[in-house]
């Protein structure tokens, strides 16, 4: 009896415990999501959703038929244990599911390479542009000046006076707007396209907007590249992904979304990177 009684109980835990989960997941979706700021910010969520979904259903009904099976099959002093050899039959609700599985996978694949070549490889060639660099623990932020192109960087150009590593030979450079790690604010342009140029100065980074469900690592030794369209002006926030150090924590910055009258204002009111070294 006593054996039983566990079953039971052991039964309906299982069931709360999975029931608890679908719950917490759904009011996690309902509350605690930040606002969608990027054009393809939906869509990117939709795949994310889409996974729990499916993840969802079959967490619930592993549970379940683990309670059924913990109920059903309870010991019983009068039942003596049957052991049944694998016929072909018994393999075919294995394979049913399996081609389930199968026509969820590919119809996820479909649906999440077209969401990424939009993010990744089809970059407008009007696309605002902006530089990130990641290093121990805070983000240098870099725009390019009237003439829309980037000075070459080197890292054994860096320095305190000339933290990206540019070139002050290159004429390019001159009028490159920096901030150092740490000391500005990342503005971009309210719906306009912009391109993320992401590097790193020392470990792997992960530059992560949640409002626009993006992220990008930033990997030593090259330049990684994302972009999306703001939709939706104000002040937000974007941070590290990838646990990078002791300080990871800190590696967060502000992103301001604003009319692109207002970013070219505010850009020409910057010091340029000529102006700042000797």
């Amino acid at each position: 009896m006593a054996k039983r009684r566990r079953g039971q109980v052991l039964s309906g835990v299982l069931i709360v415990i999975a029931l608890a989960t679908v719950a917490s997941a759904l009011w996690w979706i309902a509350h605690r999501l930040p606002d969608r700021i990027a054009d393809t910010a939906h869509e990117v969520e939709s795949l994310i959703l889409f996974v729990l979904a499916v993840a969802a259903v079959f967490l619930v009904a592993a549970h379940l038929y683990l309670a059924y099976a913990l109920w059903r099959f309870r010991h019983h002093p009068q039942r003596q244990s049957m052991f049944i050899g694998v016929t072909r039959k018994e393999w075919l609700p294995v394979l049913a599911i399996a081609a389930v599985l199968l026509a969820f996978d590919l119809t996820f694949d479909h649906r999440s390479n077209e969401v990424w070549a939009k993010v990744f490889l089809r970059v407008p060639e009007n696309a605002f542009r902006v530089e990130i660099t990641g290093e121990q623990f805070a983000w240098g932020i870099r725009y390019p000046g009237k003439d829309g192109e980037f000075g070459r960087t080197d890292l054994r150009l860096v320095s305190d006076s000339n933290p990206l590593g540019i070139d002050p030979n290159d004429p390019a450079s001159k009028d490159d707007i920096v901030f150092p790690a740490g000391q500005g604010e990342l503005h971009l342009p309210l719906n306009h396209p912009v391109v993320f140029l992401v590097r790193s100065k020392d470990v792997i980074h992960s530059f992560f907007v949640p409002f626009a469900r993006l992220k990008m690592d930033a990997v030593p030794g090259m330049t990684t590249r994302i972009w999306f369209t703001p939709t939706k002006a104000g002040t937000y926030e974007f941070a590290c992904a990838e646990l990078c150090g002791l300080g990871h924590y800190r590696m967060r910055g502000v992103l301001v979304v604003e009319p692109m009258e207002q970013l070219q204002k505010w850009l020409s009111e910057q010091q340029t990177f000529g102006e700042t070294m000797p």
